[in-house]
């Protein structure tokens, strides 16, 4: 048995995480359970306890996805606990601020890292981060099931701008809200289109900058959507912006780029691990508006150069395809539990 532990947490609102993606897919393959679904931290963290408790005479390894900030001390405590009873645990290194983590508390991050089975990163950037840090690491990319994702080739673009993220100070959805001010002054018809849930009251404050600076007619703000949804209103819109200030290996540039939208994203964390610049996306500094708004014009402007970026963004996006992820997940877990 594989025990998976995650924050499973969408049918509160949330994004689906990682590991509501992967079950149903190792599922496929092997006996898995997964934990926990507890909306409080405190009752989640006890629910994964007991299940690693209830079940360490059968489980052969547990998968955990390891954030970087406060829910660094679920893989921290579940590390502890596996080592007592000798159960073979990975985690799978999901925290753009995983950088941050490994100096601040060093002694904490060697116990969790060292005694693991193997790491696991879905980024080249993390990657990197931990082996620096004398970590072994294993890359295994975040995954998308490539059929699901129609390409439209954007062979002209226009002022039709999306955003699909969870509304977080990290993610810097105000910004958005500021290129969409400046759109406008050239182009009257810029719309700009927001998906995701709010997680910290960011959606509140971009509701407030829309009304003061009166974009009211420019901006649509749908909540969360279920992924066919938000897809299939991405066929309305040309231009895919990511204007985040911290990020590892996000699934949904990875799922613009799979439809064919020229992205345009900040530069951080992991970003330049899985977009070239110029050749299959356009990256920009970190909370710089104007540059936005210029690689906007641009893209706008030169259409062979936006169709050119929207096929690459393609023909990238299908190294993620499930059906080739799928072995080096194989690889891992089939030493473990096929003994």
């Amino acid at each position: 048995m594989i025990l998976y532990a995650g924050n499973i947490l969408s049918k509160f609102g949330y994004t689906p995480t990682f590991i509501e993606t992967l079950t149903p897919k190792l599922s496929e393959s092997y006996d898995l359970i997964s934990v926990s679904d507890k909306k409080n931290q405190v009752l989640r963290m006890l629910d994964m306890i007991k299940a690693v408790y209830k079940n360490r005479k059968s489980i052969k390894l547990v998968l955990i996805d390891s954030y970087s900030v406060r829910a660094f001390w679920y893989t921290y405590i579940l590390a502890k606990l596996c080592k007592k009873f000798q159960i073979p645990y990975i985690p799978i290194l999901r925290g753009g601020g995983y950088p941050y983590r490994l100096k601040s508390t060093p002694e904490k991050c060697k116990f969790v890292f060292e005694n693991s089975y193997i790491n696991i990163s879905p980024s080249v950037f993390l990657k990197e981060h931990f082996e620096n840090s004398g970590y072994k690491v294993t890359y295994i990319p975040n995954f998308i099931p490539i059929e699901n994702y129609k390409y439209k080739n954007r062979i002209s673009t226009g002022p039709k701008i999306l955003w699909v993220r969870s509304f977080h100070e990290i993610y810097n959805p105000l910004l958005a809200i500021e290129i969409l001010k400046d759109l406008r002054l050239k182009y009257s018809e810029a719309k700009l289109c927001m998906i995701g849930p709010d997680k910290d009251g960011s959606l509140v404050k971009v509701e407030e900058a829309s009304v003061e600076n009166k974009l009211n007619g420019s901006l649509i703000l749908t909540g969360k959507l279920s992924k066919k949804e938000w897809t299939d209103i991405s066929e309305d819109y040309d231009i895919f912006i990511n204007t985040t200030n911290f990020d590892n290996h996000p699934v949904s540039v990875i799922e613009a780029m799979a439809l064919g939208l020229p992205v345009i994203s900040t530069n951080v964390g992991g970003i330049p691990f899985l977009i070239k610049d110029r050749e299959d996306g356009v990256l920009v500094p970190a909370n710089d508006k104007e540059k936005f708004v210029s690689e906007i014009e641009n893209l706008i402007s030169d259409n062979k150069f936006a169709s050119e970026i929207s096929a690459n963004a393609r023909k990238k996006a299908e190294e993620f395809d499930w059906d080739q992820v799928k072995y080096k997940w194989f690889e891992v877990i089939d030493s473990l539990v096929k003994n």
